[in-house]
């Protein structure tokens, strides 16, 4: 017999775990830098965002602090243009009292101007200008006339030949107003007395004619009808008259209170108002008509004092006192 052969041992498989775990370390390494990259990329990004954020912060500040330096800039601005501007009229206001003083000194210098008779001439113009506006603004004739008569005694004491014009000049004034007469508002305040006075004169009672001279059909219906004109019934009953002369004497002091203010207008309306009152107070007489005439006389006249002449004078000495 022979001996048994020796058994067949199968090879060896080699093992493959190994490898698979260093297929799984390897996938982990890969996955553990890819995390690590995403984590360092995001990172990134947020430090870049809050970076970019924190800028944006800080740009919007600074506009906002260039904005307020802006505004207070231009509130400087502005303070330095209302300082220039106040300065600017401070050097006119000092310019203007330089050329002020310089006039002061050269009309100092002036030897016209110089003591009493410069005074006098200030007077004189003075008193001038007084009598103009009293006859401008309230037609005083009377306050002129002393105004103008004060001024031409003044201006006989300057001995200076160059006011001998000036001189003339006054003396045809002051006959202007010499040859006016009586001042306008005290002539009409006397006829307005004088017309008040008369008012007692006019008959009450109507004149009637002789009955021989009335038809016969007049005498019969006169003693049924009184026939009066509508327009001016005349007032008979003693309330209605004694009413009536109080509206007339109050229509008559309106009168004289403008000629105290020498108003026209209300002086004529006045007395327009009281010639309405005269047709319904008294009949028709002959004395009714010659005062209502007289009234109507001292309608039309005029209270103000127009000349020509007035004023020439103060005109020729300031324009002498100017050159």
């Amino acid at each position: 017999m022979e001996p048994d052969a020796d058994p067949v041992v199968p090879p060896r498989r080699r093992s493959r775990a190994p490898v698979a775990w260093l297929i799984l370390l390897l996938l982990a390494l890969a996955g553990a830098w890819g995390w690590h990259q995403w984590r360092l990329r995001t990172d990134t990004a947020r430090a870049a965002a809050f970076d970019s954020e924190q800028r944006v912060v800080a740009l919007e500040a600074r506009i906002n602090t260039l904005r307020n330096e802006q505004r207070a800039n231009a509130q400087r601005l502005q303070q330095a243009e209302a300082t220039n501007r106040l300065l600017r009229d401070e050097l006119l206001g000092i310019s203007q009292r330089a050329a002020l003083l310089e006039d002061s000194v050269s009309k100092l210098a002036d030897p016209d101007r110089h003591g009493a008779q410069a005074l006098r001439l200030d007077e004189v113009e003075m008193l001038l200008g007084m009598g103009q506006q009293r006859l401008r603004l309230a037609s005083d004739l009377d306050g002129a006339r002393r105004a103008y008569a004060l001024a031409a005694g003044l201006l006989d004491g300057i001995d200076d030949p160059a006011y001998l014009t000036l001189r003339q000049t006054l003396a045809q004034e002051r006959s202007a107003l010499d040859a006016k007469g009586v001042d306008p508002a005290r002539a009409a305040s006397a006829q307005l007395a004088t017309f008040e006075a008369q008012l007692a004169r006019i008959p009450v009672a109507p004149t009637t004619r002789a009955a021989g001279d009335q038809p016969w059909w007049s005498r019969v219906a006169s003693r049924l009808v009184d026939v009066q004109p509508s327009d001016r019934v005349q007032l008979r009953a003693a309330s209605d008259r004694a009413a009536g002369m109080e509206a007339l004497g109050i229509e008559l002091t309106l009168a004289r209170a403008a000629l105290e203010r020498r108003d026209t207008a209300a002086f004529r309306a006045a007395l327009a108002r009281a010639d309405g009152w005269l047709p319904r107070l008294w009949p028709d007489s002959p004395a009714l008509r010659d005062r209502r005439k007289q009234l109507q006389a001292l309608q039309a006249q005029s209270l103000a004092f127009v000349s020509p002449v007035v004023g020439t004078t103060l005109a020729q000495l300031r324009s002498m006192r100017a050159r």
